[in-house]
């Protein structure tokens, strides 16, 4: 765990940023992460943690490094808290969307990415629609690159929040039982946390609508042998699945991916699915109760459990820049070995 006097301390300038800790550059997911990377993140963020705590929250760590947030697609929460998280460690941010740029002329995204590579940002957050798109750019940028989601694909900061958040609460993720009901189909969210609670050693239980379940998500399930998720549960009945669980993390039902027909209406999904106060009475007394946002209140939550006792939702947003202050850091320090 780094100490909070590191963090008073600006890093060496030297042109591009150098290879992080260990030699990772890019964050593009948590598959290719060990459980000790991501134990060094967590605590990393525990420390970023307390500057957010602070009356002046503002250390010099990253100062001279330019990070540039690059969004295709819309957002709140993971753009705000990325340039948040930039600004306390004193980078220069600057934000890009896809809206007035030379996307709309019809650009690239090899060309976009050339000309970003030519500003000499240190690092490049993305988010794209399109599953992939943090990779091609890490194959032809010096700079490091964040996935701040890619299409379906993965999501590797929401996941390490929800794990921080499980952890400053429950103490472990060791042994809980995890329960991700809803949209896994469609969602980043689910597969990046997949790999991060399956690392960390979490039994994991997947509820929702067949066809909203991923095929190799089931292939895994039934076979059970030669896939990394084989040891994840699938169960199609909420009130099964509810019982017992340390934590709830509710999907976000995707209504604008809902003309494939895999429901037959919103309304059936909530009254069979929706996570409100008698279901969630079903799991252990002190259960948590996540989501990722923006929610859909009164269809895959209802309010009463979104903003109840139970919920640590708000609590997943404060965490979101600490744990993104965590990466940046990661990423952006190089290695101190022989130091």
């Amino acid at each position: 765990m780094i100490k909070a006097r590191e963090l008073a301390k600006p890093q060496a300038q030297s042109g591009h940023t150098q290879p992080a800790k260990g030699g990772r550059r890019h964050l593009l997911d948590l598959d290719d992460l060990s459980r000790a990377e991501i134990e060094t993140l967590l605590s990393t963020a525990k420390t970023m943690q307390e500057v957010l705590h602070r009356d002046i929250k503002k250390v010099p760590t990253l100062r001279g490094k330019t990070i540039i947030t690059l969004f295709y697609e819309a957002s709140t929460r993971t753009r705000v808290s990325f340039e948040q998280a930039g600004k306390v460690l004193s980078a220069d941010v600057i934000n890009v969307s896809s809206s007035g740029s030379s996307v709309e002329k019809g650009e690239s995204l090899y060309n976009t990415a050339k000309t970003l590579q030519a500003m000499n940002a240190d690092i490049i957050v993305i988010r794209h629609p399109h599953s992939g798109a943090p990779y091609l750019m890490s194959h032809f940028l010096d700079s490091c690159v964040i996935n701040a989601g890619d299409g379906s694909h993965a999501h590797p900061t929401q996941a390490l929040l929800d794990l921080y958040t499980l952890q400053q609460h429950l103490g472990t993720v060791e042994g809980l039982k995890v329960v991700m009901v809803g949209d896994i189909l469609y969602s980043r969210v689910a597969r990046s946390n997949l790999w991060g609670l399956t690392k960390m050693g979490a039994q994991v239980v997947l509820c929702g609508p067949l066809t909203l379940i991923p095929l190799d998500f089931l292939t895994a399930y039934r076979n059970r042998e030669g896939h990394p998720f084989a040891s994840i549960e699938v169960e199609t009945n909420v009130e099964r699945a509810l019982e017992g669980a340390d934590a709830v993390m509710v999907l976000r039902l995707q209504r604008e991916r809902q003309q494939a027909g895999h429901l037959p209406s919103l309304r059936e999904y909530s009254q069979v699915y929706g996570i409100n106060q008698k279901r969630l009475a079903l799991a252990k007394p002190n259960v948590l109760v996540l989501h990722p946002g923006p929610m859909n209140e009164g269809i895959e939550i209802d309010p009463e459990v979104a903003h109840g006792a139970h919920s640590v939702i708000e609590e997943q947003v404060n965490n979101g820049v600490a744990v993104r202050m965590a990466v940046l850091y990661q990423l952006a320090t190089p290695s101190r070995e022989g130091s």
